[in-house]
């Protein structure tokens, strides 16, 4: 079969790999049909990516097709449509037994520990699949993103009415804003990009749109005033943004890293103490987020064909990945139909 390779950064082509073999008792295999494109497969390609190591098939946001399962499977169909939680955990570890199989030390995320989507055919663990009833595979290819988000927001403990802050709106800080506005937050978002700026605006009139460039601290501060947001998440994972949005909270507030970077991050103590600022950080997602967001997709309480802005194949993702990766592409969020 025919799958996407990554050399090393900046060497990218198509490869042949072998099919699968018969899936494992637990296990089954799918057949890829959309892949999204996000942040971790930029970074990976500029060669900033955490927690990789190339040579590497990327792709971990997938709308999948069943078409074989172990013996032991039950719940699930061949044919069936499914979105693919790809963070497979080892199940028996103290994070994993506490609840939080997405802390799991020995995690393996498709695409970056281990080989991805940007292929046929893979086999994983039928537990991982999340099937839906209506849902296209454009659709399917977008709940991982949308879960991170929500897990994100989950993870923040909103409460309504509260003011809100999402530092950079790629994909991930969409899902952000989208689910900190269901859950009743005033939103206000912060970018460099004036196309991403935009399409928040035509996506949400309600929400307030804050140009990040020049002196960001002030230009909250002139819409704020003395009353800075109590939640912020930073969704870059651009180091310098995320150590600049202490600064951003209000006394008593939260800050939520969903992005992330390979190194440390810094922050000025007494600020961080006289503020009293609880600090969270949001890894991956749930099973329960999945459900929840195909839940929402199936009841069409969430519209996301606007996200789609560039599509691509397996023959032709090669020679756009580095139009993509460029901010000023205009991209939202990408898709390889394989």
């Amino acid at each position: 079969m025919r799958a996407v390779v990554l050399n090393d950064p900046g060497n990218l082509h198509v490869a042949t790999m072998a099919y699968p073999s018969a899936p494992g008792p637990t296990e089954a295999i799918i057949r890829i049909k959309q892949v999204g494109v996000c942040g971790t497969d930029y970074h990976a390609y500029r060669g900033n990516q955490p927690f990789f190591s190339y040579p590497r098939v990327l792709g971990h946001e997938l709308g999948v097709e069943i078409v074989a399962l172990g013996a032991s499977v039950r719940g699930l169909q061949v044919g069936a449509r499914c979105a693919v939680r790809p963070y497979l955990n080892c199940g028996h570890c103290p994070a994993c037994l506490r609840g939080k199989p997405n802390c799991c030390p020995k995690i393996q995320v498709l695409g970056v520990h281990i080989d991805g989507g940007m292929r046929e055919y893979v086999a994983v663990p039928a537990s991982h699949l999340h099937p839906a009833r209506t849902l296209t595979f454009d659709q399917l290819a977008l709940v991982e993103p949308l879960a991170i988000g929500a897990h994100a927001v989950a993870r923040a403990q909103l409460m309504s009415e509260e003011r809100v802050l999402v530092v950079g709106v790629g994909p991930i800080g969409l899902a952000v804003t989208q689910f900190a506005l269901l859950a009743g937050a005033q939103v206000s978002v912060m970018d460099i990009s004036e196309q991403r700026l935009a399409f928040c605006q035509r996506r949400w009139p309600d929400v307030t749109c804050i140009d990040g460039r020049g002196d960001p601290l002030a230009a909250l501060e002139h819409h704020f005033g003395d009353d800075l947001p109590t939640a912020v998440f930073e969704a870059t994972g651009n180091p310098q943004s995320m150590e600049s949005a202490f600064s951003y909270v209000a006394y008593g507030g939260r800050m939520i890293f969903v992005g992330l970077f390979a190194g440390d991050v810094s922050f000025h103590d007494p600020l961080f103490h006289s503020r009293e600022v609880t600090l969270l950080g949001s890894r991956n997602a749930l099973a329960e987020d999945f459900e929840r967001i195909i839940a929402a997709l199936e009841e069409e309480s969430l519209h996301v064909a606007p996200w789609i802005t560039h599509r691509a194949t397996l023959d032709t993702i090669a020679d756009m990945l580095p139009t993509w990766s460029d901010p000023q592409s205009g991209i939202v969020k990408g898709l390889i139909a394989i």
